[in-house]
């Protein structure tokens, strides 16, 4: 890279959502450059999560501009909020963290310009550290162009510096339907087809894709009823119990819909819901977010047919990607879904309250590993359930799409993995 970048960007920051949309016609600019581009670092994706769940969050967007293109935008925010144990955190997120609904967050740069970016920025995280104790970079995709920078320069600092990996399912399509096909199993192959047309002769069956503004409200509330009635008869909260995640998903709906990007689809049986399939595309990719069946209507396996209708269309259409996002592939992997990861990135100032917090935490982590290997099975359940307990009570764990193909699974039901405890990479110096 020309090292002559770095002296050349000039920043601007944005910290209302008003100043951040003025952008916007060189953000998307922007995003058509950057090959790791998703919906998730779309103003259609963070706007609607803005308005919907950042009622306790600072908007930080930082613009890096040379001359007068904008070469890279890092859309952050600024919590204060208090840490296990009570502890006073002003926390440094990506925007569209914290509620548990987006994956694949990520600075999105002009590749050559990553480095000097990269530089930038934690020079403004530096010159500004009365702005936050602790950042927490969660969910970035493996391929995040700045990642490495930003892990190298933090480390050339002696900053205390944490990763760790969260797993995720995608799968690879192949050009047709058959070849597809030939990825699954021969049971499942055969039951495509046969539970299709048993159901055909027990009900008058429709699919369908919503494409009009009038047709989202029905489906999305029977989305929300059928996710929420499978949940409820598990003793579960549910997703959509949130009346901010309802009015994310309708907000949400409308700006993807606009943009050809929305992949709702319905499963009616005699003029009745009883499948929903939440997800969204960008590129040549397909974002699979939530999903309700009718509980009801589990023996007619649902689910499991509605998903095989939409793969297949979509493969017609060019989609080469089908993203399962966050989580064990689990039932996923009988449609041929393998494990991805993203990455959390973990930072904090040398000396600072922030990196004592976080090196808590990875002891905090040490010990549970330990319990986790040394106490009976029995015991660690029940710890395990008193945790996930005290964690949903508190509003911070919410349930996560299952179709009846996985009902008899073991995963949790969150809707994505917890925020891991960082063990995976230290800074050594630091640490000596």
């Amino acid at each position: 890279m020309n090292q002559l970048f770095e002296h050349d960007l000039r920043i601007e920051t944005y910290q209302t959502l008003e100043a951040l949309e003025s952008v916007r016609s060189a953000w998307e600019a922007l995003l058509g450059d950057y090959p790791s581009a998703t919906t998730f670092s779309t103003w259609e994706w963070l706007a609607p999560w803005w308005r919907a769940f950042a009622k306790q969050q600072e908007l930080l967007a930082i613009g890096f501009w040379r001359q007068q293109e904008l070469v890279g935008l890092a859309a952050m925010s600024v919590t204060k909020e208090r840490g296990k144990g009570g502890v006073p955190l002003r926390v440094l997120r990506l925007m569209g963290d914290g509620s548990g609904d987006s994956d694949n967050l990520d600075i999105p740069v002009r590749p050559e310009f990553a480095q000097g970016i990269s530089q930038r920025l934690m020079e403004y995280l530096e010159n500004n550290r009365r702005l936050w104790d602790v950042c927490q970079f969660n969910t970035l995709p493996s391929a995040s162009c700045v990642v490495p920078h930003l892990v190298s320069l933090a480390e050339k600092r002696s900053w205390r510096v944490y990763q760790s990996e969260r797993v995720a399912s995608v799968i690879a399509l192949p050009n047709t339907w058959e070849e597809y096909l030939q990825q699954l199993s021969s049971e499942d192959q055969k039951n495509l087809s046969r539970y299709a047309r048993r159901m055909e002769k027990r009900y008058k069956t429709r699919i369908y894709r919503i494409t009009q503004e009038n047709e989202l409200n029905p489906c999305l509330e029977a989305l929300f009823r059928l996710h929420q009635e499978r949940w409820e008869a598990d003793g579960q909260t549910g997703s959509f119990g949130s009346v901010d995640r309802r009015d994310f998903y309708y907000d949400l709906s409308r700006a993807l819909l606009s943009r050809g990007w929305l992949e709702l689809w319905a499963l009616e049986l005699d003029g009745a819901i009883a499948a929903a399939q939440f997800a969204f595309r960008y590129r040549d990719a397909v974002y699979q977010l939530q999903e309700g069946n009718d509980p009801q209507r589990s023996s007619d396996r649902v689910g499991f047919i509605l998903r095989g209708e939409v793969m297949k269309q979509l493969i017609a259409e060019g989609v080469r990607v089908y993203d399962f996002l966050g989580g064990q592939p689990g039932y996923k992997a009988r449609w041929g879904a393998k494990i991805a990861h993203y990455r959390d990135i973990h930072l904090a100032r040398s000396a600072s309250l922030g990196s004592t917090y976080l090196s808590a935490l990875r002891a905090a982590g040490r010990t549970k590993e330990w319990l986790r290997k040394n106490l009976p099975q029995s015991a660690w359940g029940v710890l395990h359930k008193v945790n996930v307990g005290l964690r949903d009570d508190n509003g911070t764990r919410k349930p996560k799409a299952k179709d009846e193909e996985d009902a008899n699974s073991s995963q949790s039901p969150s809707a994505r993995p917890e925020i891991p405890v960082p063990a995976a990479k230290v800074n050594k110096k630091k640490e000596e």
